[in-house]
């Protein structure tokens, strides 16, 4: 059997190793702590975002809905405003027909 020494230098040196290593697990120890809360904090407002998203795109979907119903109004509100044209187009003949023939009646009698 062998034994084996290590002197004081050399113990010193892997003592300061060992203390290195322990304070770098520490350290990363608090970084993925604080990249965990920043992953955590990230999902939340990750949540968020979509809940505004859906309500934006609900608020959408309605004004969609409205501008189409306007739409439709305006249209039927169009071909009305035609045919009110029209029957008064037709009025104006009417009413210059029965001058004419109130004219001629005056004429006869």
């Amino acid at each position: 059997m062998g034994s084996s020494t290590i002197s004081v230098d050399e113990f010193q040196a892997l003592e300061q190793k060992v203390l290195q290593t322990v304070e770098l697990i520490k350290k990363e120890r608090e970084a993925r702590a604080a990249a965990e809360s920043e992953r955590n904090a990230a999902r939340g407002e990750v949540i968020e975002l979509q809940e505004r998203l859906t309500a934006a795109e609900e608020k959408l979907a309605a004004a969609t809905e409205k501008i189409a119903a306007t739409s439709e109004e305006l249209s039927a509100a169009s071909v009305a405003q035609g045919e009110v044209e029209a029957l008064q187009r037709e009025r104006e003949a009417v009413k210059l027909r029965v001058e004419k023939m109130l004219a001629q009646m005056d004429e006869l009698l």
